[in-house]
């Protein structure tokens, strides 16, 4: 746990310098969602569980507030998380020799893992709902993460860096965003709501 705890502070306070001992890291891809993106992904987890399942919100005159809808939110975001960071990765991984490098599976996986830092720790605002639209300000600094981690990470040359960045970054948030469609819409054929159905 401590290791954990030090890499997220640093990716957060130090991106730069945690790059550079990130290229050494001997994780498989596996490990490394297993061991890094998983324990951080349970925190927006139980934060949107209990933002949305226990804590509620209004909308429109409307208590939204459900156990069940807040569980599988929960659900849903874990699923999406940890998926959408191996399939990220395993496109990167692919793509690699049309930019004239190669990047293992295990390294593009961590390129992806890592910068989703910022993001993954902004999720404990879902705590209370009112404020989880500030995790977008997680995004923009996993943004700048995976910025400053691409050429590190890819070795790949300085004319076709900002290309296969921006590719690349095409590729993550359609993932997450086909990913989190198909996982919504599988919740909404289940029956699951988020509104309790009072209005005060």
């Amino acid at each position: 746990m401590n290791d954990i705890v030090n890499t997220a502070k640093q990716f957060i306070v130090n991106p730069k310098l945690e790059w550079e001992v990130a290229k050494e890291n001997t994780n498989t891809a596996q490990q490394h969602v297993m061991t890094y993106v998983l324990p951080l992904a349970l925190i927006s987890a139980v934060a949107i569980f209990i933002g949305v399942g226990l804590i509620g919100y209004r909308v429109l005159g409307y208590r939204v507030q459900s156990v069940s809808g807040g569980l599988m939110q929960a659900i849903v975001s874990i699923v999406s998380i940890l998926v959408g960071v191996y399939l990220s990765g395993f496109v990167i991984h692919k793509l690699a020799p049309t930019f004239n490098t190669t990047v293992s599976l295990d390294k593009a996986v961590k390129l992806v893992g890592f910068s989703y830092t910022a993001i993954l720790l902004a999720g404990i605002l879902n705590i209370f709902p009112p404020l989880a639209v500030f995790t977008f300000l997680g995004g923009l600094y996993s943004l700048y993460i995976l910025y400053l981690g691409f050429k590190p990470m890819t070795n790949v040359s300085e004319d076709k860096s900002m290309s296969y960045f921006l590719v690349s970054l095409l590729v993550i948030v359609g993932v997450y965003f086909v990913i989190g469609l198909i996982l919504a819409a599988f919740v909404g054929m289940l029956g699951f709501s988020v509104f309790a159905g009072s209005s005060y």
